[in-house]
């Protein structure tokens, strides 16, 4: 067989439904078989993407047993095959229990051989689309970077970048908004760093009050304070010959900001009520999702601590902008927490995809989490919908699956930003997008744009 084509299993006992079935799809290999024994033996041999199943197969052609168990057993040999159940005309609940069961539709006889040609073609376009998703799941896995799940080009950037950086001791920056994930790459770095067998210590600076923030950083010695009863070292010093992470360095007190740049150039400490100097061997990670450039313009960074911080800096992207990576990460949480809460939740709804797609994640990776945390500890079914994600989109703005829409979409915008690198001019456009100028006013008209 000839894997690049559609296969699609038609399980049916009737010999003249199975010859208008299989005329109703001749664009696709249509496999036949008449009961449950030569149905599960065809998914061994060749799962399908798409399976049409009659509910009442021998021996109870007048009842749904011998279908239903068809069905949990096609589930259980291939999860990512979309099942259509087909019932009679009044036989509704049955088909309403299927659904429940994970059965992606139900068609109901007499066969509209148009209506059920479109609701084939529609649910094995889903199941494309779940087999590239498993295949970028697969490439994820190779990641040289522990923890860090994606396949998109944004975020295998930032994945190079940390493999150059991390070998070396230089500080390091990094900047992205909230939920990106900025501690994952900090232990990357760390983990790909000649240190990785000493200690990652992490601080954040926002979450420790500011009288407190100076002796967890720097230490302090025995009396230095009310309540200081011992000598005791501070996360700065306990990093010694490994890293530190130093999350939200834009909420760092003035004062100790100071401090932190005297320790950065001269790599010695004092700890608070103390004289002695004491060396420390760290390397330092520093991490905000904050505007610095604002933060020093205002007076309320230092900038020549904000250069000795950001020798790199490593801009990580949000989650809407890492393309294709929302669905990877939610097929990852959803097995991790499946297997966590021990729940049967195999696949995502067509409308929970549309949804994870067309979302734009203000919370990040972080929202993304919870929102499928919550899900599987919610859902009453073996798939996850789009109502148990709790996502409110709008279908109109998700990402087109049709190839020619997203392709004309790709070229109006590569006309658009050749006509404005050119300053509207017809000759310097037509040069750097490598067509001629008759071509480019043909391409001009067709997407109605003017120069």
């Amino acid at each position: 067989m000839n894997d690049t084509e559609r296969h699609l299993l038609v399980v049916e006992d009737d010999p003249g439904l199975q010859s208008q079935l299989r005329w109703c799809f001749d664009d696709f290999n249509v496999a036949i078989s008449s009961n449950r024994e030569e149905a599960i033996a065809m998914v061994r041999r060749q799962p399908p993407g798409v399976v049409l199943l009659d509910l009442g197969l021998p021996p109870d052609p007048g009842g749904v047993t011998e279908g239903m168990n068809t069905l949990r057993e096609i589930q259980a040999l291939s999860p990512t095959t979309r099942i259509i159940v087909v019932t009679g005309d009044h036989d509704r609940d049955h088909a309403v229990k299927a659904i429940g069961l994970g059965a992606y539709d139900f068609y109901q006889k007499p066969v509209d051989a148009e209506i059920l040609t479109l609701m084939v073609n529609r649910a094995y376009s889903v199941y494309e689309l779940e087999q590239e998703n498993q295949r970028l799941h697969t490439l994820q896995k190779e990641s040289p970077l522990e923890g860090i799940i994606g396949s998109s080009p944004q975020i295998l950037k930032v994945c190079r970048t940390i493999e150059k950086v991390a070998p070396s001791d230089i500080t390091t920056l990094l900047l992205g908004a909230s939920g990106t994930g900025k501690e994952v790459f900090a232990r990357a770095l760390h983990n790909l760093s000649s240190r990785k067998k000493q200690k990652l210590v992490a601080i954040n600076c926002a979450a420790i009050p500011e009288n407190l923030l100076e002796s967890e950083l720097f230490g302090y010695e025995k009396g230095a304070f009310t309540g200081a009863a011992k000598q005791t070292p501070g996360k700065i010093e306990y990093a010694n010959g490994g890293t530190l992470f130093l999350d939200e360095i834009g909420d760092l007190p003035l004062e100790l900001q100071s401090k932190l740049l005297r320790f950065l150039q001269e790599r010695v400490i004092e700890r608070v009520g103390g004289r002695k100097e004491i060396p420390v061997d760290v390397r330092i990670i520093c991490a905000t999702h904050q505007d610095l450039s604002t933060h020093i313009q205002d007076g309320r960074f230092r900038e020549d601590l904000f250069y000795r911080i950001s020798e790199i800096t490593v801009n990580i992207p949000k989650l809407k902008d890492r393309e294709g990576d929302a669905l990877l990460l939610a097929r990852t949480f959803l097995n991790r927490f499946s297997s966590e809460h021990g729940k049967n939740l195999r696949r995502f709804s067509d409308d929970a995809i549309q949804a994870i797609e067309g979302y734009s994640w203000p919370g990040n990776v972080r929202e993304l989490e919870s929102r499928i945390k919550r899900a599987v500890i919610m859902a009453d079914n073996n798939h996850i919908t789009a109502e148990d994600l709790e996502i409110e989109f709008d279908p109109a703005e998700k990402t087109p699956l049709n190839l020619k829409q997203i392709r004309e979409e790709a070229e109006r915008n590569a006309i658009l930003r050749a006509l404005n690198h050119s300053n509207d001019n017809i000759s310097e456009t037509a040069k750097s997008l490598g067509v001629t100028r008759p071509t480019l006013y043909n391409m001009l008209e067709k997407y109605n744009l003017k120069a």
